[in-house]
């Protein structure tokens, strides 16, 4: 077993001063609940100084809506306690099911604020002419603890976000250079993407939390425009390097080997991606010049359309690592460089479009109510003097863990170890403060406990687990100016917890016992549904929005897909989505231009009838949830619109042809290219670039 590295302690050490001190201004103070302050120190404590700025200020945010709305409330339907439990279950809910719209460190807010209330509100039902200084104390103690998190962070020794936005890249861009060294190369030209290459959609999604902070980091705000963009050329050069593979592979499939030529061009393109993290411009646009000197002007059979589409993707791969190696290095830097040109330049890259799975989050939010509901009926029916600690245990744990696919699990180790927390804190309470006393002393007993947790707070595996054993062992020790305790009353607090935390496994093990397969198939039909309505042209998109809802999905599913055994599931290529996608945004441009001068109607016949094709294809799998393979129909109408457009001349013919191509690919990749001459009538302009 190793020892946690240093920064590690440096963090705990650092976390736990920053409690102290907390805890001290509170009890300076004299503030009713002084604890609440330390508490929420280990709240938003994080390793990343950013991070730790964020989640205070969204702390701070949440907490005083919360009580804002408990002050609302509380005297509205003071002799209404039944129509008051209503209103906190609904608030709760509702709250909750707005976080799960927002994928961001800011959904705390909403999240915080939905359970804030019940946890201010519900202890002063009994005495509600209490509820505005209970509110404005929870809101103090808070805002003191966020304070001193926040100072401790940024000032001792603090940790730039940017450090671990830097090494996070380094992976990403290590893992895309590696793929794309084994296209190029031979042996990764497949015409489906394998799993473990798909994960990078994944992992660049994942980027999104880490670059939502840096603007809460004085020495990263400055690049927040950089990494963003960083973002979309990553996400995009995902499909970009799929499309190339499969392209390769149609080439060797044809005629056993590559071109020497072709061959000697892949290498040095490979050697140029498995190089320093700082390109050559110079190398780049010898490669480029090299890439439109082997391009085929005209295109004569399909062997020369499949070696035009994957120089052209080529091309655009360079075009965009390029883009990525700049970006990275502005972002290294801490600055931008100043006026910077971007290679690929010659569509959008992937945006900021997200899918939400509104049915499963509106699921999640009602369960959450109806279990707080439940919670309050059993305490207004016992009339259990201290239920409202389990009403409110079983709010914050169902809200906590809504977004998980099976959060029973996670609830039951929160129960574990909370009720591990009061155990500690039942040992400190009655062995160990009643022999403290001075501040000094009180910070030497605190330490071994607090220590330890807080080197476990940066171990990903261990975070949430760490943060609530820390927070629920100094919320009940419940550390005040004057020592005064009474076993009955701790106990009390104690089973109310535990009868919360347990009401909440058991209801969740009820109500949503379906785990990650329902997730998964929702959101692959999701994509297959989006695909069809864009077919049908019954959605006007352009490629950036199209390929971030479906890149947002293939994020959400692979790790889903690691958690389950489904073998329909493992067949679907997300990339290969993706590349379909691009190529239907580009016929239904074609087919909008009504006027355009390359289109006679039967090539509009034609292209509608691909169009009404994959439409078909793809509402047919949404409906029978499996993917079942395209028709033979389908290869007829594809190869029938390639015949009629490559008859035509000039740019916009060969964007049409191209997308044409990408589709005859991704849906018959095992069966031969149609036949014949694809010259134009007349000599056309070289081909332009094209759709996936």
């Amino acid at each position: 077993m190793t020892l946690p590295p240093w920064r590690d302690w440096l963090f705990s050490g650092k976390a736990f001063l920053a409690s102290m001190l907390a805890l001290y201004i509170a009890l300076a103070f004299d503030l009713p609940r002084p604890y609440w302050a330390m508490a929420a120190v280990y709240v938003v404590a994080n390793p990343l100084a950013g991070a730790t700025s964020s989640k205070g200020l969204y702390r701070a945010l949440g907490t005083l809506i919360g009580a804002g709305t408990a002050v609302f409330f509380v005297p509205l339907f003071v002799n209404a306690p039944e129509l008051l439990c209503l209103v906190v279950a609904l608030w709760t809910g509702c709250l909750l099911y707005v976080s799960m719209l927002d994928r961001t460190p800011r959904s705390y807010v909403f999240m915080l604020a939905g359970y804030s209330l019940p946890l201010i509100a519900l202890p002063v039902v009994g005495t509600p002419e209490q509820i505005f200084d209970v509110a404005l104390a929870r809101s103090e103690e808070i805002i003191i603890g966020i304070t001193c998190a926040t100072l401790v962070g940024t000032v001792v020794f603090p940790t730039s976000v940017g450090t671990a936005l830097s090494a996070r890249l380094r992976g990403v861009l290590g893992d895309a250079a590696a793929w794309a060294g084994e296209i190029l190369r031979g042996e990764g030209a497949l015409p489906a993407t394998p799993l473990r290459r798909q994960k990078l959609a994944a992992d660049i999604a994942g980027l999104d939390l880490i670059i939502s902070q840096l603007s809460y980091d004085a020495a990263t705000r400055d690049v927040v425009p950089q990494a963003r963009e960083l973002r979309g050329r990553l996400l995009m050069l995902l499909p970009l390097l799929s499309s190339l593979a499969d392209r390769l592979h149609a080439l060797k499939a044809q005629g056993g080997l590559l071109p020497p030529d072709l061959v000697d061009l892949l290498n040095r393109a490979a050697d140029l991606l498995a190089g320093p993290p700082a390109a050559d411009p110079a190398q780049v646009d010898a490669l480029i010049a090299a890439i439109a000197a082997l391009r085929p002007q005209e295109p004569a059979d399909w062997n020369d359309l499949m070696r035009t589409s994957a120089l052209d993707r080529l091309g655009e791969i360079l075009a965009l690592w390029s883009d990525c190696l700049c970006l990275n290095a502005a972002i290294a830097r801490g600055r931008h460089a100043g006026p910077w040109r971007p290679r690929f330049r010659h569509r959008k890259v992937v945006g900021p479009a997200r899918h939400y799975d509104v049915g499963l989050m509106l699921f999640s939010a009602g369960s959450c109510v109806l279990a707080t509901l439940a919670a309050c009926a059993f305490w207004i029916a016992s009339g259990w003097g201290n239920g409202a600690g389990a009403v409110m245990m079983t709010a914050v744990a169902c809200s906590f863990f809504a977004a998980m696919d099976r959060p029973a699990p996670f609830i039951r180790s929160m129960a574990i170890w909370s009720g591990v927390s009061i155990l500690v804190s039942g040992v400190y309470l009655f062995a160990i403060l009643p022999l403290v006393h001075d501040f000094e002393m009180l910070v030497l007993v605190f330490a071994p406990p607090f220590l330890l947790l807080g080197l476990m707070i940066p171990r990903p595996q261990l975070t949430m687990l760490a943060m609530l054993m820390a927070v629920n062992t100094a919320s009940f020790v419940a550390m005040q100016n004057r020592y005064s305790v009474d076993f009955g009353s701790f106990a009390n607090e104690g089973l109310a917890a535990m009868a919360g935390l347990t009401f909440a496994f058991v209801w969740t093990l009820a109500t949503r016992p379906f785990g990650a397969e329902i997730a998964a198939h929702r959101l692959v039909r999701a994509g297959w549904a989006d695909l069809a309505e864009t077919a049908a042209g019954r959605q006007r998109g352009d490629h950036a929005t199209l390929a971030g809802r479906l890149l947002d999905r293939l994020g959400q599913l692979i790790p889903r897909l690691a958690a389950i055994d489904d073998r329909e599931l493992a067949r679907v290529d997300g990339f290969a989505d993706v590349r379909v996608g691009f190529n239907i945004v580009e016929l239904q441009k074609t087919r909008r231009a009504m006027a355009a001068p390359h289109l006679t109607a039967p090539h509009r016949a034609a292209i509608d009838a691909v169009l009404a094709g994959v439409a078909a294809l793809y509402r047919q799998r949404a409906a029978t949830r499996r993917m079942v393979p395209a028709p033979p129909e389908l290869c007829d109408a594809l190869d029938e619109a390639l015949r009629l457009v490559a008859a035509r001349e000039g740019g916009e013919a060969r964007r049409t042809l191209d997308a044409l191509v990408g589709l005859r690919r991704v849906f018959f990749p095992d069966r031969p290219g149609p036949a014949g001459d694809f010259r134009p009538a007349r000599r056309s302009e070289p081909m332009l670039m094209a759709a996936e």
